[in-house]
């Protein structure tokens, strides 16, 4: 699902302006990118937290050259499901869409 199919469908659940739902998300957005850059992780009851976890520094093998390479660390975002939102995913039927 992409940006505009998203906005479309929140805005018909909600029946509210495109604007306003792509507004929304621009600053759902722009908060958890400052929340987790600060190493604050963000929580949404019953549906999953947002946490910044940091990656060292590492050595690596270039597969083509078979050159090592030191990786610099990086900070990378993981999210966790509630345990609400897991039920849900799990009772539901799958549908296997290709």
């Amino acid at each position: 699902m992409d940006r505009k199919s998203f906005i479309d469908i929140v805005s018909e659940r909600i029946d509210a302006p495109k604007e306003t739902v792509s507004q929304l998300i621009d600053a759902f957005r722009d908060i958890l990118s400052e929340k987790c850059s600060e190493s604050d992780s963000v929580a949404l009851p019953s549906f999953g937290t947002f946490e910044p976890r940091k990656r060292m520094e590492r050595i690596a093998i270039h597969p083509a050259s078979g050159k090592r390479l030191l990786v610099p660390p990086k900070i990378t975002l993981s999210f966790k499901p509630s345990a609400i939102l897991k039920q849900k995913l799990n009772s539901e039927p799958q549908t296997n869409e290709q």
